[in-house]
């Protein structure tokens, strides 16, 4: 069997020169290597008519973490906790997630990957979630902490494809976010819940592989039930 082509979506920064740099952090690229796909990276900077060509290639695209939506596109107004945005890469996102639901193909969104496609699909997000959700947990891990550091548990709910996945009806999770769902879009069905109440993943109904956590699972690779994640997602890639 011919290992699937995976995209990998990117972001930007600069060196210690200040040169411009698309990167992606090496746990995604050996997580999905290990469960047996050929992951590519998609920089940012293509043309619509350049990413079709590129999405046309692929067997299935990984929505990766990074930084905060423009939060003009999901309706919303500035917020002095949302940072570092990126237009081009909001741009270069929305544009594949069209596209791989057009074409029907595989896909796993992770932290940012989350948030992006339910704002794709017509969601919203809280800016901030410690000021906009009384209550709420402390999503954002100190920096000195390890990013596998396991921060909560997080509910999976049982008839779900995540259930069947993980094969736990509660796990442990790292968690490296700000922000989250604060209204779910309608075709997306809620599969697992912080306990806050915040939504930690969905899947999208119909389709042979649509997915999200708002956890790191690429830094979980420990942990069998994480390497099934990305398992499950090549293997539907492969079909």
């Amino acid at each position: 069997m011919t290992a699937p082509l995976i995209g990998i979506t990117t972001y930007r920064t600069r060196n210690r020169y200040q040169y411009p740099q698309i990167c992606l952090s090496e746990a995604y690229i050996s997580s999905l290597a290990q469960a047996g796909a050929l992951p590519v990276l998609v920089p940012l900077g293509l043309s619509e008519s350049a990413l079709d060509e590129l999405v046309a290639l692929l067997d299935g695209v990984l929505f990766s973490g990074g930084g905060d939506v423009e939060p003009e596109r999901y309706g919303s107004q500035p917020h002095p906790l949302v940072d570092n945005v990126d237009l081009d890469r909001d741009r270069v996102e929305l544009h594949l997630l069209q596209k791989v639901l057009a074409a029907r193909q595989p896909f796993l969104g992770i932290c940012r990957g989350l948030q992006l496609i339910n704002i794709g699909l017509g969601g919203t997000l809280y800016e901030d979630i410690l000021d906009q959700k009384p209550g709420s947990l402390h999503h954002s891990t100190p920096d000195e902490l390890p990013r596998n550091h396991l921060s909560h548990t997080v509910r999976v709910e049982s008839n779900s494809q995540l259930s069947k996945i993980l094969a736990h009806p509660e796990v442990q999770v790292n968690s490296l976010h700000h922000q989250g769902v604060r209204r779910l879009a309608g075709d997306l069905l809620p599969t697992a819940y912080a306990p806050d109440g915040i939504i930690e993943a969905f899947e999208l109904p119909g389709v042979r592989y649509g997915l999200a956590v708002q956890w790191h699972p690429e830094w979980l690779q420990e942990h069998l039930s994480m390497q099934a994640l990305f398992r499950s997602f090549v293997e539907a890639c492969s079909r």
